[in-house]
Parts: C-alpha cells; structure tokens; sequence
C-alpha cells in the first residue's frame, strides 16, 4: 500500500516531510529536528505528518505526538507564515509590553493567541527570550525585534501586511550580511563591564594547544585545582564532574552544551554565543579531551534561533582548520559537535530534562540516580555545562588554575557574568570578580532607586534595601547570572503573581506535587493580590511551599515556591498589609464577583443581584 495515501498528506508534503526525515537518517532521536523542521515547513504538525513520521522513525504516533505537544513552538493547529511572539516577562511587561500588544491587536485585526482569517499571521505571548536588557521585545519566525513601541508595532504589522519579509524589517540587504552582521544587527550585546576571563579580547585557540600537550589526568587537575564550579546556578565542581565521568568504564562519552538559559531575565550567555563562540567550542573540545569524549551537542534554546547560522559556520570553521574533527591537533583525538535546537521549553534548563531533549524525547526530568556523568545521554557517561563554564575552562587551561583562582571570594573563584535588566540606566551584562556587594553592582549599573532586587531570576531570591550589602558568591547570594531590579513604584505581589504563572506554565507536569502544587500557590497570591486573604492563608503558603520543594522530581519543583518564600521573609509587611482584619474583624475569603464573572460572559448579560447598573 502507498504510505503517503494511507496518511492522507498531499503528495508535495509526504515528500518533504520524507526528505526531512531522511536528512537526519530517519533517527527518533533526531525528532525535535524532524518537527522542528516540519513546522517551520508546514507552519504546523497535523495529525497525518505524525503519522508518517512515525512510520519513518518506526515509532509509534501517539510517542511522535508526545514530543509534538510538548513544546510550546511546535503546534498541531495551523498556524500564520509569520508568527509574532511577544516577549511576557515581568519585565517586558513593565517597559510597556501591554501597549505594544495592543498596537499589534489594532494594526493586525486580531487579538493574542489569534491566527488571521487568511492565514497570514499568528500572534501570541512567550515567557522571556532573553532580551531583558532591550525590552519590549518580539520573536518574528526566526528574527529578533527590540525596544518595540506601539508606534514601531504599528509600522512592523504595515510592513508585513504589505508582503515584506521578517528579515527585511532589519535590513533590506539581510541575507548579504555574514551570520555575525546578522545577530548583531537585530540584539545590542549591551557589555557594560569587560572582565579578565571572558569578555577582554582572548588568543584564539590557545587553551586547547596547550590541552592538546597534556594528559586528561592532568587537565581535570587543572581544572579542579582552578576551583571552578558551574556557573549554571548549581555550581557543581567541574572538574569533579568531569573526573566522575572520565572514570566511568564506557566505549563512548558525550559532551553536552547547555545552551538553553531560559531563567527569567538571564542573557548573558547570549552575548557569550555572539562574541566568543570559538571560546565555547574550545572549552567543548577540551572537556572531550579531558574525559576521552568524541561527541559533542550544543543544545540552543529556540529563542536563540536567530544565532543558528553564526553557530553552524564557527563549527565548519573549527573543522576545516582541523579543531574540530577527526585528527585534531594532528593527534589520535576525534571530536565534533553538533547543534541541537530547543523548541520553547523552559525545562529543558534541567540538564536530565534537556539530555530527554537531546534524545528526541519530551523534555521530562530523568529520575536520579543515576547521575548523567555514569549514565546519561543515550546511557552513556554524559557532562553537562553551560556555555560560560566551557569558556572559563578554556580560559584556564590558557592562563593557568592559579591565575583563575586568584580572581573571586573564597569559595566562589573566577569572574561572573551577571545580567542586569529592569528598573536601571545601564541594563547589560557585567563580568565582575565574585564577592561584589549586590549595592556595588547597582551603583554600576544605574539602579540606586532600588526598593528590590531579585538574584538568580524566577528561582532565585527576591531581596529588599536592608540587604543590598550581601556579597554576590555561591555561599551567600548564588545566581547563574540574573539579576532584575525593581523600583519603588512595582507591585512586589504582581512581580511574584506573575513568577507564579511562568512555573505553572513551564511545569513538565510530571509530578503532582509541581504540576498541582504550583497552581495552588498561584491562585493563594491571587487573592493576596485581591486583598481577600485570611492571617492564615500566609502559613498555608509556606506549608505548601514546604511539601512542594520536598516531594518534587527535580529543581522546578524545588525552587518555584522561592518568590513566595523570599517576599515573605525579606517583605513581610507587603503581605501582613493585604490581610488585616475589616472593621467587624471578619475577612472575606470569597470574591462573588469574580465568582460570577463566566456567568456572565455565557449568559451575555449583568446578575439583576450583583450588579448595581444591571438593565434587562
């Protein structure tokens, strides 16, 4: 029987969606690419493409569906040629995102979360792309729009109503640039402070020459001695990472690039991938070397789709000078790496979540043990670093261990890159010796008028003035990068009604504790928000809190009740205000006009009881 009839595709897409397949050998592993692929194609991922996919892949429809529903940029309804994601962070949000909706709502006809009639646009909201720093900001396809005004929406929707393509609106001449013109031309790099590691000008290549000249006992060495830690959030010793994987008996290990730094109001590592992706690909190949790895991923966040070209050509660079390869360095040391891009997932932040990923699977969290460096990527001995750990590494390996950690506080050696963005003059990224005060660094960036500060973004820790004199390190104020200021004038409870939301939407939905738990905290500061909470709803918040951290499968679970938990420590009176008792010591704890409020919307008409200005 003909597969393509049996699956009802038209006989034009059967044969893309087969050659889109064949591109990467009919691989499962390979189906975030396979429906990546396909939705940028298709504009969408319909019943009849799974199940030919799943007959390529030999994999059953319902699994290829599994991966196809999970990530919030692949769709199973169509969608526009031109697909408009406007950034939803708090912080977009607060720069005038809601007017700049608005302006696309009017210009386009159409409201968020609409398709045009004749399918030529699609508007939707994304939690944060990583462009804090230039907010309010916009996906457009594959093309990246900053500092957006309802003027400058109203100008973009003209222009691609009058056919123009997402790449002219950044420059008539786009595909004449080179990948680095491109990047550059659509996101300001914003580098407020160039430290001594990463971001002052660095040899080319010189951290692996010297690598190339030293056993991998010697080099894990030098990079445990270096004190190094992951500078993802966790900081995990790296070079104790890399020696447990070293020493796991197996014929293949994996390098994995975590890429994907989806916390809210982190970019720094965006700036990274622009301006030193040889750097990244160097630390790459030195960790290969280190643990005899010859395969490599760089797992990209989908926001970061419009960095893809320069990636790929620093890659075909590193090969054909023989960085990259087989034989490099003219020894017995074969290494490579491929680029793996995400879909809209913050999750995938997780590294068992993004190994999943890596696979072809839904971005779930894996049950630990065991630990990805003995058994991860395809069960084989796996590290996972971010894309700033991999530079550090090279760097070390060029100037020394002793060089690096001489820079720092105790505990906590190196520089830091830190991505500061909201109520500040001078919104960027900073790469400064850990041990700074969290004062220090917002007298550098223009944000003195600080009433708050959040520290490691959503999953961090929200501080008040009283604690502006706490040192930025991992045994005192940990971040993997973000750090959000908040004037006097914001709401603390929108900002962590609002942190709420994202981990209800970013939750995996795995366990019920995170899945469930999440949604509960979210409705409880709702009615903080409302002014209907009780005395007691503040202990139920931490209890809850408390059995969610407890009983969760992975850090999501674990670090989404810290909004809550850090307000109600360091902004006690922000809660203690919303819940004093009215005049007859009675509170209420039931709104009965938003109670009716979808009776209302049914029945098309006010309530003849609860509505004062009610006319039949």
């Amino acid at each position: 029987m003909d597969t393509t009839s049996e699956q009802g595709l038209p006989p034009d897409e059967a044969e893309r969606i087969a050659a889109i397949c064949e591109g990467v050998g009919d691989d499962p592993h390979r189906m975030l690419d396979i429906l990546r692929a396909v939705q940028d194609e298709l504009r969408w991922i319909s019943p009849a493409a799974m199940g030919l996919i799943a007959s390529r892949t030999g994999l059953s429809r319902i699994a290829v569906e599994g991966v196809a529903s999970f990530y919030a940029f692949l769709s199973q309804a169509p969608k526009g040629r031109v697909t408009i994601r406007l950034c939803d962070d708090i912080v977009d949000r607060f720069a005038g995102m809601p007017e700049v909706a608005a302006a696309f709502e009017a210009a386009l006809g159409i409201k968020v979360g609409e398709t045009s009639a004749d399918g030529a646009v699609s508007l939707e909201y994304t939690p944060c792309i990583g462009l804090c720093d230039q907010a309010p900001a916009a996906m457009i396809n594959d093309v990246v729009l900053t500092g957006l005004t309802p003027g400058r929406a109203g100008d973009i929707a003209a222009a691609l109503k009058a056919g123009q393509s997402p790449e002219e609106l950044i420059a008539q001449d786009f595909l004449d640039l080179t990948p680095h013109e491109r990047a550059t031309r659509q996101v300001e790099n914003n580098i407020r402070h160039a430290g001594a590691s990463l971001l002052s000008p660095v040899p080319d290549g010189a951290g692996l020459a010297k690598a190339l000249d030293m056993d991998p006992v010697r080099i894990i060495a030098e990079i445990e001695a270096s004190g190094l830690r992951g500078c993802g959030g966790a900081g995990f010793g790296t070079g104790r990472k890399w020696r447990f994987a070293a020493e796991t008996e197996a014929e293949r290990r994996i390098i994995i690039c975590n890429a994907d730094e989806g916390e809210p109001g982190t970019f720094k590592d965006r700036v990274l991938l622009t301006e030193r992706p040889h750097l990244l690909a160097e630390g790459m190949t030195i960790a290969a070397r280190a643990v005899g790895a010859s395969e490599g991923i760089l797992y990209l966040r989908g926001e970061y789709v419009y960095l893809r070209d320069l990636i790929e050509e620093v890659l075909q660079d590193r090969r054909d000078r023989g960085l990259l390869g087989q034989g490099i360095g003219g020894q017995d040391f074969d290494f490579d790496i491929r680029l793996q891009l995400g879909a809209g997932a913050y999750i995938c932040g997780e590294e068992g979540a993004l190994i999943s990923s890596c696979e072809g699977l839904p971005g779930e969290p894996k049950t630990r043990p065991p630990f990805p460096v003995t058994q991860g990527y395809l069960g084989l001995p796996t590290v996972v670093n971010n894309v700033e750990t991999f530079c550090h590494a090279a760097r070390i390996l060029d100037q020394g261990a002793q060089w690096f950690s001489d820079m720092g506080h105790a505990g906590s050696h190196g520089t830091k890159l830190f991505s500061v963005s909201g109520d500040c003059l001078r919104p960027g990224v900073y790469e400064l010796s850990y041990g700074l005060s969290v004062r220090e660094l917002l007298a550098m960036a223009g944000g003195e008028d600080a009433a708050a500060v959040a520290v490691g973004g959503a999953s961090g820790t929200m501080i008040a003035r009283d604690q502006f004199d706490r040192c930025l390190s991992f045994d005192d104020l940990a971040t993997g990068g973000s750090v959000v200021v908040f004037n006097g004038s914001r709401n603390i409870l929108e900002i962590v009604e609002y942190y709420m939301s994202f981990f209800v939407h970013e939750s995996c939905g795995f366990c019920t504790p995170c899945r469930v738990g999440n949604v509960f905290l979210h409705k409880a500061i709702g009615k903080f928000r409302k002014g209907l909470a009780n005395p007691e709803d503040i202990e139920y918040l931490k209890d809850l809190s408390g059995t969610i951290i407890e009983t969760s499968r992975c850090g999501l679970g674990t670090t989404s009740p810290k909004p809550i938990l850090t307000t109600l420590e360091n902004f006690p009176l922000v809660y203690a205000a919303t819940v004093k008792p009215s005049k007859d010591r009675i509170r209420a704890s039931f709104d009965i006009q938003s109670a009716i409020d979808d009776a209302r919307h049914m029945a098309k008409r006010g309530s003849e009881i609860f509505d004062e200005d009610y006319s039949e």
